[in-house]
C-alpha cells in the first residue's frame, strides 16, 4: 500500500489525512444519529401516558429533559406551557434549533473533504506532470518508458483524492437525509404536545 502511494509524493499527506478524519467522522454520525437514541419512539408514548393518567411532575420533566433529544425538545415546551401556545412554540423551536446543530455536528467537515479532496488530487497531478515535462526538456522523448511511468505517478494523487471524495460525498448525502428525517419526526411529536396541553387533540388508547 505505501510503495502504491509513495509514488504520488507529499500531496499525498493530506489527502491521507482527509481519509482518515473523513472514516471517523462517518463512523461517530452512524454511531449518533441512531432514531433509537436520538428520538426513541417510547419516550413520547410515555409522555402520553403520564399526561393522560396526570403522573407528569417535576421529577418525571427532569427525567424526560436527560433521557434524550427529542427528550429535550418536549420538557421544553412542557415546561413553558402555562405561559401560553406562543411561548411554549418558541421554547421547543429554540430547543429544536440546539438539537439540530448538534445533530449536524461534522457534518459541514464531512462535505468540505468530499470538495477538497479532488482539488487536492488535481493539484498532485498538475505538479507531477509538471515533474514529467521538466524530464522531457532534459531527456528528450527517447525514453517512452519512463515517460509512461511518470504520468502514471502523476495520476495516482487523482485517483486517491477520487477514492476519498466520492463516498465521504455518498455519506454526507445520507446523514443530512437521515437529520431531515429525525428533524421532521420530531417536529411531528413537539406539534401533538403543543395540541394536547391546549386541548386541541384527545390523548387515546395508541398514545395521540
Amino acid at each position: 500500500m505505501f510503495e502504491l502511494l509513495r509514488p504520488g509524493g507529499a500531496i499525498m499527506i493530506p489527502i491521507m489525512l482527509c481519509s482518515v478524519l473523513a472514516l471517523a467522522i462517518i463512523l461517530e454520525r452512524f454511531w449518533t444519529l441512531r432514531i433509537g437514541k436520538v428520538a426513541p419512539k417510547q419516550v413520547a408514548t410515555e409522555l402520553w401516558g403520564w399526561i393522560k393518567n396526570k403522573e407528569l411532575n417535576s421529577k418525571k420533566l427532569k427525567t424526560l429533559k436527560e433521557s434524550n433529544p427529542l427528550g429535550r425538545i418536549l420538557a421544553a415546551g412542557l415546561s413553558n406551557a402555562k405561559h401560553g401556545r406562543d411561548i411554549m412554540k418558541e421554547s421547543i423551536e429554540e430547543e429544536a434549533s440546539h438539537v439540530v446543530h448538534e445533530l449536524e455536528r461534522f457534518l459541514t467537515a464531512l462535505g468540505t473533504i468530499a470538495a477538497v479532496t479532488p482539488l487536492l488530487g488535481l493539484l498532485g497531478t498538475v505538479i507531477g506532470m509538471i515533474k514529467v515535462f521538466a524530464q522531457l526538456q532534459l531527456e528528450g522523448t527517447g525514453n517512452a518508458a519512463a515517460l509512461a511511468g511518470g504520468i502514471s505517478e502523476a495520476l495516482i494523487t487523482t485517483a486517491a483524492g477520487l477514492a476519498v471524495a466520492i463516498p465521504a460525498l455518498i455519506f454526507h448525502r445520507y446523514f443530512m437525509r437521515r437529520v431531515e428525517e429525525i428533524v421532521i419526526s420530531m417536529e411531528q411529536e413537539a406539534v401533538k404536545l403543543v395540541e394536547v396541553v391546549h386541548g386541541d387533540r384527545e390523548i387515546n388508547s395508541n398514545g395521540v
